[in-house]
């Protein structure tokens, strides 16, 4: 098995794609981490709890909307690579449908049944009018949020990179300015909080809207049939997409149920700031598998060795940021944890803080687990896949929160995330390394990269 040398182009490239895509994964994180901050300062306690309890439908509707994204833009670039432009227009065309389906289906949930799934969510009397208010206004603005995902990963793949971090970007400074001045002097509440929120997105389409009206892209609709290989085609491949998001949805809730029956909605709220860092770190890893999946599907689309070599510069990255991020962690905790702390609870900084050096020593983890996720989506190996997203969102997740609760209780439930990372990640670089074992001798062994 040859070793793959450095292409330099490439190697420029990858820097190029995924420090943007890292810049408007971590300014979209903004979106609730903006609400986390100032709901923390003008509603207090409750108001994080509230939060808390209600993020679970945005990571799920995100979900849908990267699902989509994800699977139609991937599609779409294996397709432009191999100069298939009518298939990748057809592929595009149907992922606009689809996602004005799922728009309008999100929509009528939170016009119909907002209150119902507060109460599901774990809303009490101290919290359900706050929570229904933000899951209300949430689902109303979904198809801002669906159309933000799905134009945010077709212009990047479409090899304009900047224009969906500045649109990306250009939202969430909006929704931060927007918190402050809705919750504050318009004392709008919860309500202010999540407006600010739904019209993030809104602006980040108007910003995109441009590079569509000077016809900068080369994707388009055209006339076609509808087609259910293809649509099942987007479904698969963003698949891992929508688990990634669906299990930080199912994370969410059931630790929030596990923690209200131990410590009560002081230890929710500070888990509400715990999950909240923890959301941005996450989406520098999924900046860089972002980043890198347009030119690792381009690469595989030509059938070329390059995306190995983004594979590793990807994986190199991760390492590095994840030492990083975890020092910080560690040393700030308290800090940290006092930001989001209004009313000077020592109770909420002491959980909130044990809970960060526990909690992020995942870090170490995650990062390989999203990226080798990415790549088997980028060259179009949906299973595995689809294993290591079911592993990390589902299957060992939750069984590790439940057992090590009972027996650690709080700080149980803290180390259920990295333990189960560490697990994912030992099960998916055996299967990345089976992979691409598969590949050399298929190919006679792994060839240089041109």
């Amino acid at each position: 098995m040859r070793a793959v040398n450095f292409n330099k182009s490439l190697s420029k490239e990858f820097f190029r794609y995924v420090s943007l895509s890292i810049l408007a994964m971590v300014a979209l994180s903004f979106y609730i981490l903006a609400d986390t901050f100032f709901i923390s300062r003008g509603l207090g306690t409750y108001g994080l709890a509230a939060l808390n309890l209600a993020v679970p439908v945005y990571y799920f509707m995100h979900g849908v909307g990267l699902m989509l994204a994800m699977g139609g833009a991937t599609r779409y670039s294996v397709f432009l690579s191999r100069g298939q432009r009518k298939e990748a227009d057809e592929v595009f065309t149907h992922t606009v449908c689809l996602a004005a389906v799922f728009s309008v289906i999100f929509l009528l949930t939170g016009a119909i049944f907002s209150g119902r799934l507060a109460c599901i969510l774990g809303a009490d009397e101290n919290t359900y009018a706050m929570t229904e208010i933000y899951i209300k206004v949430l689902l109303l603005f979904s198809p801002a949020f669906i159309f933000n995902d799905l134009f945010v990963c077709f212009i990047r793949n479409d090899g304009a990179p900047r224009v969906s971090m500045s649109a990306t970007v250009t939202g969430s400074l909006a929704n931060v300015l927007m918190d402050y001045i809705f919750i504050f002097p318009c004392r709008l509440g919860m309500f202010g909080a999540i407006l600010a929120t739904g019209l993030a997105p809104a602006i980040g389409l108007c910003v995109m809207s441009v590079y569509l009206i000077r016809r900068r892209n080369k994707f388009a609709f055209v006339k076609c049939r509808p087609s259910a290989r293809t649509a099942l085609s987007v479904f698969a491949l963003g698949f891992p997409s929508l688990v990634e998001q669906f299990s930080t949805a199912i994370v969410i809730l059931v630790f929030n149920y596990i923690i209200l029956g131990i410590s009560g909605n002081t230890a929710v709220a500070a888990y509400g700031v715990v999950a909240n860092i923890a959301l941005v770190v996450s989406s520098v890893f999924t900046g860089i598998a972002q980043g890198v999946q347009p030119l690792i599907s381009r690469e595989h689309g030509k059938g070329s060795s390059g995306g190995r070599q983004c594979l590793i510069l990807a994986l190199i990255v991760a390492a590095a940021i994840a030492a990083a991020v975890y020092l910080i962690i560690f040393f700030s905790a308290e800090p940290i944890a006092e930001l989001f702390n209004s009313e000077n609870d020592a109770n909420l900084t002491d959980i909130a803080v044990e809970g960060m050096k526990i909690y992020f020593v995942a870090v170490f983890f995650t990062g390989f687990n999203i990226i080798t996720c990415m790549y088997f989506t980028a060259t179009e190996n949906v299973l595995p896949a689809h294993v290591v997203s079911l592993l990390r969102g589902l299957i060992v997740i939750i069984p590790a929160a439940i057992i090590f609760s009972k027996l650690f209780a709080l700080t149980g439930v803290w180390a259920s995330y990295p333990v189960t990372e560490g697990i994912v990640a030992v099960a998916a670089a055996v299967i990345l390394v089976l992979s691409l074992l598969r590949k050399g001798k298929k190919n006679g062994g792994l060839s240089n990269c041109e």
